[in-house]
């Protein structure tokens, strides 16, 4: 098939990743395939896995008395320890080795989603640096592009809407915001150009990045948008071969 292996979605906190997976879910395979090259969706989203260690905090705190990665904040939690993210980077290249490159099949129809944010003081260069050449060696990056301080005001309203009907609403809290993604090393990475190939793992990652301002509620401005830069996304993937 005509699709992507693993297609990273990467971008800031509230950016428009859920939003665009959920567009994509909501389609066909036959359409989704022959308009945005991707085949049915697997994701691995490392906010699933962060929130884990959250919850197990929980429990240390009743075993020991203290936390390991985490404080609590409201109904949620601020992050204690930004090692934390290595953790994470690590346990996406495990899963990723170990389930689905050895399967060859996956690939006939699937297309590996691997979602996450990074910024501040653990941010996408190292990050990045931290997964193998294999795992590489299949992909493509969609960088969805918000500012900061509309990653922010996104952040909240989303979290005013979930009050609306839960008092378990969560968000992002603020002091994280400010200390891992006010600052974004996406645009040194790419160095200023808007897509391309990226050096990683020894190859050519093609990349595309993509704005998502103003934000829109409207499937066809989203289809456009999201089109538009697939299509480019596929074609620098065709001029790497991989």
């Amino acid at each position: 098939m005509n699709t992507f292996d693993h297609l990273f979605v990467l971008g800031r906190p509230a950016s428009g990743k859920s939003e665009f997976l959920d567009f994509m879910t909501k389609l066909s395979d036959a359409e989704r395939a022959q308009r945005f090259h991707i085949g049915k969706m697997q994701v691995l989203d490392d906010f699933v896995w962060l929130w884990e260690k959250f919850l197990e905090d929980d429990l240390w705190e009743n075993v020991k008395g203290r936390r390991l990665h985490s404080k609590r904040a409201g109904q949620g939690y601020i992050l204690d320890s930004a090692d934390l993210f290595d953790f994470l980077m690590e346990k996406f290249d495990a899963e990723i080795s170990r389930k689905f490159l050895p399967n060859a099949e996956f690939y006939h129809e699937h297309t590996l989603f691997i979602e996450f944010s990074r910024g501040g003081e653990k941010p996408y260069a190292p990050a990045l640096a931290r997964l193998s050449r294999p795992l590489f060696e299949r992909a493509a990056i969609l960088y969805i592009e918000v500012s900061a301080e509309e990653s922010a005001r996104r952040n909240e309203a989303r979290y005013r809407e979930k009050l609306k009907h839960t008092v378990l609403a969560h968000k992002c809290p603020d002091e994280d915001m400010r200390r891992f993604y006010s600052v974004d090393d996406w645009p040194e990475i790419t160095r200023g150009e808007r897509n391309g190939h990226l050096a990683l793992g020894g190859g050519r990652v093609p990349f595309v990045t993509m704005p998502n301002e103003p934000e829109s509620t409207d499937s066809a401005i989203l289809g456009q948008r999201y089109g538009e830069a697939l299509q480019k996304l596929w074609a620098l993937k065709e001029t790497t071969g991989a």
